[in-house]
Parts: structure tokens; sequence; C-alpha cells
């Protein structure tokens, strides 16, 4: 049975109150309760607007700290908000990851409505996108997995393919070897979310309002990110989504913002304001980002047998990429 991965350290709420207590005493009397437990990390709800983000596995902990570092800066001026961290928590001799207070983000996860009631958050989704798809610095963090040249995920895909969980697999193989050899990125690693997929995507009233877990936060090829035109969207949404983000891709100034200092809780430091562009996005690179929807649904359709919610947005980004 493929399953989502097992936790190194079982995390619970009287645990989240013995760090608050450590560290940030000003919040230990707020309330505590479980409110997610994903593949990398767990959440807790802390009092009514906040909450508590911790490591459920050692292979997360690199992830979170590039939250920590990143993305304070890079949720600065976006029109949606963020789970950027407001305090960064260190280890403690009761738990040795870090971990982040982050604000509480209220609606519903775009993975609990129907893809056709998902079209009205397009035009948000191509506003983060185009905001945050800025030229990246040398230090930025890279992910094996996200933003790398497709051709570079071709042995994952086409085990799963082969592993019997993934429908239309002989089909899916046959698209899978036309889009992976779409001409390769050749412009600056910009800034990508990684996974934007409907369970990180937060509406209200239709809209998109946050967008939240930048575990996979990294430097490299944007159509990672542009495959939530598949993963997110029917046709006439992902039409708008496209449509949206060819309208936004203009001229951009980013301006840096206070960075949290992940060695103590509360420091801060102010970084230099950068100025960039993006240029519109061309035809090899939605070909690619099909493509890397086409891998990112064959992920989660191999590794949720336990997980009811992914599996679906797996399958319906399979359906929606062998459809197009």
């Amino acid at each position: 049975m493929a399953l989502m991965p097992a936790a190194d350290l079982e995390i619970d709420a009287p645990l989240v109150r013995r760090l608050l207590a450590e560290q940030a005493p000003a919040l230990a009397g707020l309330p505590v309760r479980l409110a997610a437990n994903g593949w990398d990390n767990a959440v807790f709800r802390l009092g009514i607007d906040l909450a508590v983000r911790l490591p459920r596995r050692e292979a997360a902990v690199p992830l979170l700290r590039h939250e920590q570092r990143w993305l304070p800066e890079l949720a600065a001026g976006l029109a949606v908000a963020t789970p950027a961290p407001l305090r960064c928590g260190v280890p403690s001799s009761f738990f040795p990851w870090p971990w982040s207070v982050v604000p509480w983000i209220e609606g519903t996860t775009a993975a609990r409505v129907a893809a056709g009631q998902r079209r009205g958050a397009a035009g948000g989704l191509a506003e983060f996108v185009a905001a945050f798809h800025r030229p990246a610095p040398p230090e930025a963090p890279r992910n094996p997995v996200r933003g790398v040249p497709l051709p570079a995920r071709d042995p994952q895909v086409r085990r799963r393919l082969a592993g019997g969980l993934v429908p239309h697999a002989a089909e899916a193989g046959r698209l899978w070897q036309q889009l992976s050899a779409a001409p390769p990125w050749t412009g600056e690693p910009l800034w990508l979310h990684g996974d934007l997929h409907p369970e990180n995507l937060i509406l209200r009233d239709g809209r998109l309002a946050a967008v939240i877990d930048f575990g996979d936060l990294a430097a490299g090829d944007p159509a990672t990110d542009l495959a939530a035109a598949w993963l997110v969207f029917d046709e006439a949404g992902r039409r708008d989504f496209r449509d949206s983000l060819g309208a936004a891709r203009i001229d951009t100034q980013w301006i840096g913002s206070p960075q949290v200092d992940t060695s103590r809780i509360g420091s801060a430091r102010i970084d230099t304001p950068r100025i960039g562009s993006v240029a519109a996005v061309d035809e090899a690179t939605w070909i690619r980002a099909r493509g890397w929807a086409l891998s990112m649904a064959t992920a989660m359709l191999d590794a949720s047998e336990d997980n009811e919610v992914i599996r679906a947005i797996g399958e319906e980004a399979l359906d929606q990429v062998l459809a197009d």
C-alpha cells in the first residue's frame, strides 16, 4: 500500500504548549489544538488568529528553515495572505527541530470546492504567480524535485506509471514522453512556491484569499508553478488563468521587507530592495507546465491511498492533463 510518509516524531498539543512556555511565554496561555497533519508538517491552531507549524519528519527541517529565512521578504506586497513566520522557534531539549508561529488564515481550501467552481480564483492566482516569480539571488534554495529540468523527473514518473496506482498509465506515459521533450528553461532562476495545488490555496467567497505551505520554496523553472493551470482548474478556469497571467506579467518593483532572524524569536534584519521584471510566458514553458502537472499528479496518485483529498487532486489533475 502506498502511504503518506510516517512521522519521525509524534507531536501533540502538550508538546506545543511546552515549546511556547519555554520560548514564547506571552503566547503560552492561548488554546492549542491540532489543525492539520501533512506530509511534512503538523499545524496546531493557537488561539484565534495564530498557528504553530512544526516538522513531523527530519527531512522537512530544511524546508521549514527556508520558509523562515525567505518567506517574510517574499510575502511583502503580495495581494493575498501567506503564513509568513511571525516568530521562529529553535530546537529544544525535548524537540530537536526549529518551528514557527504563523498567522491563522480563515477560509476553505480549494480542494474542498469542485474544480468548476474555482474559476473565480484564476485571476488572483495569476496575480500571485506574476508577483512571486521574481529573479532569485544565487543563495536561494534549490529543490531536487521542483524547478529542475523536466527530464530529471523521468525515472520517478516512469516508476509511478509502472506501479499500477496511476490510471490510464499507457496514455500518460506517451504524453509524458512528448511533454518532457519540450525546450528547457534558459532564463535566470525565478522564485517558486513549488507546490501550487488546491490543498494549498485558501478561498473566501470563491476568490483566492491566501497561498499556504511554502515548504517547497525554491528557485528554478517557473513552469513548475504554472502546473497549477491543470492541478487547480478545469478548462474554463485554465483559460482564465492563462489569460490573466499574460495580463499580469508586467514590470514590477520588489521591495525588501524585514527578515526573521531564526537564531532567536523576535529578531529582524532589513534586506536591500531589489528591482526586476519577468517576461511573458512562452509556449515551451506552458508545455513544460503541463508536464509538471502530469509529474505531480502521478506523485499524488502513487502515495495517497490513506489520503482521500490528495488522491482526488491527483485523479482530477491527471484527467485535466490528458483531456487538454
